[in-house]
């Protein structure tokens, strides 16, 4: 078979994961969406939302479909880095012991690695994590670990904000995206989540998810072939590069934001890493959609989701961050003329 018929394949069962996912935690299909684009494009994601919205039982279904192993660890403002990597205690016996830590539990067989509430995580916390997502690998025990199949995915509590340290810029620049998951707003939904007994019992719910036959073991292969089975036309080239700038200097392209002085709106734009991101995520969702070309729409359906948390806005302007920055990404796709 070659490689565009595996590819095609692939494809299948891509979206077969994707609707079994959507079977299970329900209205969510624009964040499932995103998710599985970031899954198949490899990239790190930052959850946004507020607390029972869903977001562990999303991310233990796709752990469970992908066949991989699932860790979770809670942020504290006590939290050192040593305790991503083993902890020490007392056996029965009253010896100490040293266990691998939540990094290192699962071994190779780590697909997915939930950070919750990660702002209450201390700086150094975050430094550790940040070399471990870039290099799928830690040093302990006088040995490096790799993990080469896991995605690190992180929340933020947005409510309680003592205790609380803020994901400097670097770090969030490493998260392909951030994706947003709120609360259904569909009646119907609503209705069944509150009186469908299949959704009360949440481990029961996520063990009929079927394993996917694409398995966790080749998304790294699969994401290789999906970038380079996708191309972009020298239009598209032109077009991302705009994207890009206006994410600079968006006065120089006429974008402007209600009661705003777009000029001194922002401290920086978007990485060159933040747009090699947004290609690789545009490129999954060209495939996702059967195509083996890019269009305009899949810059700009994955655009807010890989830009919104890489632009930093100047202190003035950061209490609004929640309504600006959305305003800023509309214009900038409404103002950039697409091929």
């Amino acid at each position: 078979m070659n490689s565009e018929h595996q590819l095609s394949d692939r494809c299948e069962q891509a979206l077969n994961f994707e609707r079994h996912i959507n079977r299970i935690v329900i209205g969510q299909q624009a964040a499932v969406r995103n998710l599985i684009i970031a899954v198949f494009a490899r990239g790190h994601v930052l959850l946004e939302g507020q607390v029972g919205v869903g977001k562990t039982t999303l991310l233990r279904t796709v752990a469970q479909g992908l066949g991989g192993r699932y860790q979770r660890i809670e942020g504290t403002i006590d939290l050192m880095p040593s305790d991503l990597v083993y902890y020490t205690y007392l056996d029965q016996d009253g010896r100490p012991r040293v266990d691998p830590g939540p990094l290192l539990k699962q071994g190779e067989e780590l697909a997915v690695f939930f950070f919750n509430e990660i702002n209450r995580a201390r700086p150094q916390v975050h430094s550790l994590l940040l070399r471990v997502m870039a290099e799928r690998a830690v040093g302990a025990f006088n040995r490096e670990y790799r993990m080469p199949h896991m995605l690190v995915f992180a929340d933020r509590n947005r409510v309680e904000r003592e205790e609380t340290f803020e994901l400097p810029a670097a770090a969030r620049d490493r998260f392909l995206m951030e994706i947003n998951i709120a609360a259904p707003g569909d009646d119907a939904v609503l209705d069944q989540l509150m009186f469908d007994p299949r959704f009360h019992d949440v481990d029961a719910l996520i063990g009929t998810m079927p394993e996917s036959a694409i398995g966790y073991q080749n998304l790294n292969a699969l994401a290789e072939s999906i970038q380079q089975r996708v191309q972009a036309a020298p239009a598209l080239h032109k077009y991302a590069l705009e994207l890009w700038q206006a994410t600079a200097e968006p006065q120089a392209y006429g974008i402007s934001v209600s009661d705003v002085d777009i000029g001194q709106l922002l401290q920086s734009g978007a990485s060159p890493r933040g747009m090699s991101y947004l290609i690789r995520a545009a490129k999954v969702r060209a495939w996702l959609e059967g195509r083996d070309n890019l269009w305009p729409e899949d810059l700009q359906a994955v655009y807010a989701p890989t830009m919104s948390h890489r632009l930093f806005l100047n202190p003035i302007y950061a209490y609004r961050r929640e309504v600006l920055l959305p305003e800023l990404v509309n214009q900038i796709l409404q103002r950039i003329a697409a091929p």
